[in-house]
């Protein structure tokens, strides 16, 4: 089957080329700019484009299936081409979907937590070497790559994002996958930029729910209200299964699970984390994994790439990073740093980079989220502010959405790096959140 990525460099399409590739599809690809990991990665398997740019003339009639990606606008000249060809143009959930609509399909969903419990079933099903097919958005520890597609595999297992599906497809990506088994961990407000209200954003999950297959299967947070009033109200019918913080305490700076079966030593740290682990345990139930087993293997979990991953300094300090940035992924992550660092001054780092972060309005979600740090530090670019032709914040109305009087606000990268360095970083535990970079801040040093 031949292929063609318009936007192949991204971390989600890269992925999926690459799997395209192992399973001996002809590949092909176009982007305007590829970055590591994505090129070394892409190179690596000999589908790195020549040259950097869109071209027209790669796009030929026997092309089986163009696959678009997010990042493509859409007036790509290659996707023109291949409309005025008649080519079928996929969404990148929209091809994984046609990958696995003849096999029994597991999607995870919510606003926070489902790149963390997706990795956690994934982790759990290697483990036991139980074969599944899969599409994860974090690198994980024994996986080359992130998707795997093969035509032998039962099952498989889908990061399910609630974003958009690409420029042409306004769709939420996880309303393409039918699932027959899904699980939902919560729902708070997300992506302003496309969901304008809360209602329109809620809309995503009820859509989401009304598309398991009859007779199919939801595991659900019933600690969130929202959650609760989406599953109560769906008119379709599946089984429901509840499932909520379990039992745990930290002893000696080790949390440890209480089961049936006595105490379960953890990696992973946080009560999100651990309402995480309840909910990839249901599901892996569902999938043929007995407790005793999950637990066997659950205890070698370290967590997903860059969600409270520590990082190895050379002065030996503590120092962990989290992609979070959305409110509640913010506030679990602070609460979870304090809880384990309990003894320890906390320092916690937050940059606000993305369109709803830097909204005005938006910021109001960040009521009190970084309460409880003897040292809190938000960081946001001017310049960021300015590319996305956004007003200017004052570093004042930041402090006032966040509550948090004490807060120091860095508006300047080079003024954040300056105070980054006078700190000892052997003294103290610091935490930093982010998706991007913090202005190209070396977190090893």
């Amino acid at each position: 089957m031949r292929t063609h990525f318009i936007a192949i460099g991204g971390s989600a399409m890269h992925n999926l080329a690459i799997a395209l590739k192992d399973k001996g599809y002809h590949v092909t690809g176009s982007d305007d700019a590829i970055f590591e990991p994505s090129k070394s990665r892409l190179e690596k398997k000999g589908i790195l484009p020549e040259e950097l740019g869109w071209f027209p003339e790669k796009i030929t009639s026997d092309i089986d299936a163009v696959i678009l990606g997010m990042h493509a606008h859409q007036d790509n000249p290659e996707l023109a081409k291949a409309k005025e060809l008649g080519l079928k143009i996929y969404s990148y959930p929209e091809f994984l979907y046609e990958q696995s609509k003849n096999k029994t399909r597991v999607v995870i969903a919510g606003s926070h937590g489902k790149t963390t419990i997706t990795s956690m079933i994934l982790h759990v099903l290697n483990f036991h070497q139980k074969d599944v097919d899969y599409m994860v958005g974090a690198q994980l520890e024994g996986f080359d790559c992130m998707v795997k597609l093969t035509e032998d595999n039962d099952f498989m297992v889908l990061e399910g994002d609630e974003y958009l599906s690409s420029p042409i497809d306004l769709r939420s990506k996880f309303l393409l996958y039918q699932p027959n088994i899904a699980l939902m961990s919560g729902i708070a407000w997300d992506h302003i930029n496309v969901f304008k209200t809360f209602d329109d954003y809620i809309e995503q999950f009820r859509r989401f729910v009304a598309s398991i297959t009859p007779g199919g299967v939801l595991v659900y947070n019933e600690e969130d209200a929202e959650v609760v009033k989406v599953v109560e109200n769906a008119e379709n019918y599946f089984r429901k299964i509840p499932y909520k913080t379990p039992e745990y305490e930290i002893s000696n700076g080790k949390v440890l699970l209480k089961t049936e079966m006595g105490d379960i030593p953890l990696s992973v740290f946080g009560a999100h984390n651990l309402l995480n682990l309840e909910g990839a345990r249901h599901i892996c139930h569902t999938l043929g994994i007995m407790d005793e087993d999950f637990y066997d293997a659950i205890m070698s979990f370290k967590g997903a790439s860059k969600r409270l991953e520590k990082v190895e300094r050379e002065d030996k300090g503590i120092l962990y990073k989290d992609f979070a940035h959305a409110p509640s992924k913010v506030k679990a992550a602070v609460k979870a740093f304090c809880e384990q660092f309990k003894n320890e001054k906390k320092y916690g780092f937050l940059e606000l980079h993305t369109y709803s972060s830097l909204n005005p309005v938006f910021l109001e979600q960040y009521d009190h989220a970084m309460d409880g740090l003897e040292e809190a530090i938000v960081f946001y670019s001017e310049d960021a502010l300015k590319i996305k032709r956004m007003e200017p914040i004052s570093p004042d109305l930041i402090k006032e959405k966040f509550k948090n009087e004490n807060l120091k606000v860095f508006t300047n990268a080079e003024e954040l790096h300056a105070y980054w360095d006078l700190l000892d970083k052997t003294k103290g535990v610091y935490m930093m959140m982010s998706s991007g970079n913090f202005g190209g801040l070396d977190l090893t040093k």
